[in-house]
């Protein structure tokens, strides 16, 4: 880790401690993980020099540079050393190399990339230092590619499991979220590549993503969907961020003056440029005027034509924008170029990577961690290789790859490893392996779905079966010890511009998986996928369920190393799986997906907060996982009984493995309160941590959590507040499963 990016001021600080596992026993190892990272500020020592070039430029010039001039840069200057914007997709790795007048790709033979694991799958892991990993990773791959700016990440709260970009979108918990975004974004801009954050803001939904107008309270907004881009912009000092395709409260993100001047500006101090999403700029001097900067992929016959090019020039002609709000934004393009050296000191820039065995190995390492065992009653995993000596492996995800599918960016890689691959590379020559395609991924043609009111293109599966592959599937199943069922969905069907119509498998796989596991009760059934499905059929009729995702170039090894126990499973669910969809707090106030408008109504009860407040049991909780080994904390306390609000609260607990494998598990600290003045959720995630622990030993893991993170936003002042009281620190290893409890009070 480099030291440079420690930072001791932030909200959340691990100690880890190892010790013997005996009462008595001193302590016999000590690291620290400081699970706090902070960018690098933009620097203002270009200003003069930005504000000499800017005085060269003609209007024409200057205009140039707030506008899309090819799909993805904008119009350099080149008489004054102004080099375009270079921007790239990659929310999966590198888009590849497109023209520069259309979406198709140039054909390049050098724009290969690594494809890196899915937002869910890295979120999945629950690890800051892989989010760092993964940022440092796919920045030096953009270096590489020439690009200065990365469209990434992407983290808007998971509102709903239908959203068609669950996949990508990270956790339904704004504290995971922020705790993984801010070192994800640190790990991008040290390559001297600005992270662009996004969807700036409450883009929660595909349907009518274009049009729809998102109402919330003002707690919920600051509480719930703000804290990940406060702290990107506060902590990470991202450089970018990109304005979403919605309206929220009646004006569109990219022309919404207290979204992008108010909030971004004022209050968080962003010096960065605002970009639009590609198409989502619908006026001139309103936009502009409300914060954006540059006007990206506008659906217009011509570069020329976009709202920020020939309009804006007759705008400032007529005397309607002035040319000094036009020089504002100009300045903020070229102080962006300026922090990463695409202007100024270009021979100290980072020269980056691509596709590189350590790339690859950081995408295994991230999927090596991201899944997740639901279910193991009969220890069928890890799969004895001594005593199996034939393993059917049936489904169309053994051999899938999902770098590239659906609507929106994907990643042209060389290497993209399927699961069957995998398990033929790794199982000993002693294993047959009998492999069936099992069920077919094909789609009915396209039509329009209506949601009440609202019309919205959505995804029909053709579910019925081919008799024939079923037979196929079944054969080898018989045939073989163990049945490995790989199922779930792909990037077609989870895509973004489409959300769900509902949570139903596609594909007829439930009725697939069910046949298989009555022709082979040694059925494990292995999901790969972005978001939750309906699977309590499968759940109720099946002993061994994995959870894996759009897992990156190294995909399918890492699964494979799952299943034989070269790695202990330690992933843990990002969001929660309701029995069914009305579980679900978005579909229980009936608030998806609205009409012309969508009111978030149940507020600050989103994900786990709903399910664990309104005592509704899901089919797996927030935070579930389970390990090879099994896990026992004891001994939780506070370091005081008493706390101020500028104090920091020290929670510490043991681990310990009480199974016959090394393993880790994450340790979660959850924080309740009783008796409070505002609506509270029944808990809400403030700290965890990812600790190994060899089998038989027992780890001390220390916790700290700032006072000022047990706030709630007050409406009235316009301001944070710490209640004076009790608080309640639950611990354990889900959102549900709480096994440990420490009280403590602020005064």
């Amino acid at each position: 880790m480099n030291n440079k990016i420690l930072c001791l001021s932030a909200a959340l600080i691990l100690t880890v401690v190892s010790c013997k596992d005996d009462k008595t026993a001193d302590v016999t190892a000590s690291t620290e993980t400081v699970n706090t990272y902070t960018g690098t500020p933009m620097s203002d020592e270009y200003d003069a020099k930005i504000d000499s070039i800017v005085g060269q430029m003609t209007l024409e010039e200057k205009i140039g540079l707030l506008h899309g001039y090819s799909m993805f840069t904008n119009e350099g200057v080149e008489r004054l050393g102004v080099p375009e914007v270079h921007m790239a997709d990659g929310p999966l790795g590198i888009r590849e190399e497109l023209e520069r007048m259309s979406w198709a790709p140039l054909g390049l033979d050098n724009d290969f990339a690594t494809y890196y694991p899915a937002g869910a799958g890295l979120s999945a892991a629950w690890s800051p230092e892989l989010a760092h990993t993964f940022g440092r990773s796919i920045g030096e791959e953009a270096r590489a590619r020439g690009k200065d700016v990365l469209l990434a990440p992407a983290f808007n709260i998971i509102r709903t499991p239908l959203g068609g970009r669950t996949y990508e979108y990270m956790t339904e918990d704004p504290f995971l979220n922020k705790t993984l975004i801010v070192p994800y974004v640190v790990g991008v801009q040290e390559n001297n590549v600005a992270a662009c954050i996004k969807h700036y803001a409450a883009n929660n939904q595909e349907t009518n993503r274009g049009t729809v107008d998102v109402l919330m309270d003002e707690r919920t907004l600051r509480e719930i969907y703000l804290p990940a881009f406060h702290d990107a912009v506060v902590k990470a000092n991202a450089y970018s961020v990109m304005g979403a395709y919605n309206k929220f409260r009646g004006d569109y993100l990219c022309e919404n003056r207290y979204m992008l001047q108010n909030i971004l500006r004022d209050e968080w101090g962003f010096k960065g440029v605002v970009i639009s999403d590609w198409d989502a700029v619908h006026t001139t001097k309103k936009a502009l005027e409300a914060g954006t900067d540059l006007e990206m992929g506008t659906n217009a016959p011509s570069f020329s034509e976009f709202w920020f090019a020939n309009p804006l020039l007759k705008a400032v002609k007529e005397g309607t924008v002035s040319e000094a709000e036009v020089d504002k934004h100009a300045k903020r393009i070229l102080k962006l170029l300026f922090n990463v050296k695409a202007m100024g000191n270009t021979d100290s820039r980072a020269k980056g990577s691509l596709a590189t065995e350590a790339h690859y190995k950081d995408a295994y390492n991230i999927a090596a961690e991201s899944v997740v065992l639901l279910k193991n009653n009969e220890n069928l995993l890890p799969l004895n290789t001594k005593e199996v000596k034939s393993i059917a492996v049936i489904g169309a995800n053994a051999t899938a790859k999902h770098s590239q599918g659906g609507f929106g960016a994907g990643v042209k890689t060389k290497r993209e490893v399927t699961p069957l691959e995998a398990l033929k590379a790794k199982l000993p020559q002693s294993v047959t392996i009998n492999y069936a395609e099992g069920y077919k991924t094909l789609f009915k043609p396209k039509k329009e779905m209506k949601f009440g009111e609202v019309t919205q293109e959505a995804k029909e599966t053709i579910t019925d079966l081919d008799p024939a592959m079923v037979a196929e599937a079944l054969e080898a199943a018989k045939k073989s010890d163990v049945a490995v069922l790989f199922v779930g969905a792909n990037r077609d069907y989870e895509t973004e511009a489409s959300d769900r119509i509902d949570l139903s498998l596609p594909f007829g796989q439930e009725k697939l998986i069910a046949a298989v596991k009555a022709a082979n009760p040694k059925t494990i059934v292995v999901f790969v996928a972005g978001a939750p499905y309906d699977i309590n059929s499968v759940e109720k009729e099946n002993s061994t369920i994995v959870w894996s995702w759009y897992n990156g170039s190294e995909g399918g090894n890492a699964l494979a190393d799952i299943l034989l126990g070269t790695v202990n499973p330690s992933g843990k669910l990002p969001w929660t799986m309701p029995k069914q969809l009305a579980d679900s707090p978005a579909h229980a106030t009936n608030s998806f997906p609205g009409t012309e408008s969508v009111t978030y109504k149940e507020g600050i009860l989103i994900g786990y907060r709903w399910f664990d407040t309104k005592n509704v049991e899901p089919l797996y909780p927030f935070g579930y996982g389970l390990s090879y080994s099994t896990f026992k904390l004891e001994n939780a306390k506070a370091d005081k009984k008493s706390y101020k609000e500028d104090d920091t609260i020290t929670v510490t607990v043991d681990v310990k493995n009480t199974g016959k494998q090394d393993g880790k598990e994450v340790v979660q600290l959850y924080v309740s309160k009783a008796e409070s003045a505002v609506e509270r959720a029944a808990k809400e995630l403030k700290g965890f941590n990812k600790v190994m622990v060899k089998a038989g030993n027992t780890e001390k893991v220390n916790i700290k959590v700032p006072v000022k993170e047990l706030a709630y936003y007050d409406e009235t002042t316009k301001g944070w507040v710490v209640e004076k009281g009790s608080y309640t620190f639950k611990l354990g290893n889900s959102s549900k499963n709480i096994t440990q409890e420490v009280t403590v009070n602020v005064e």
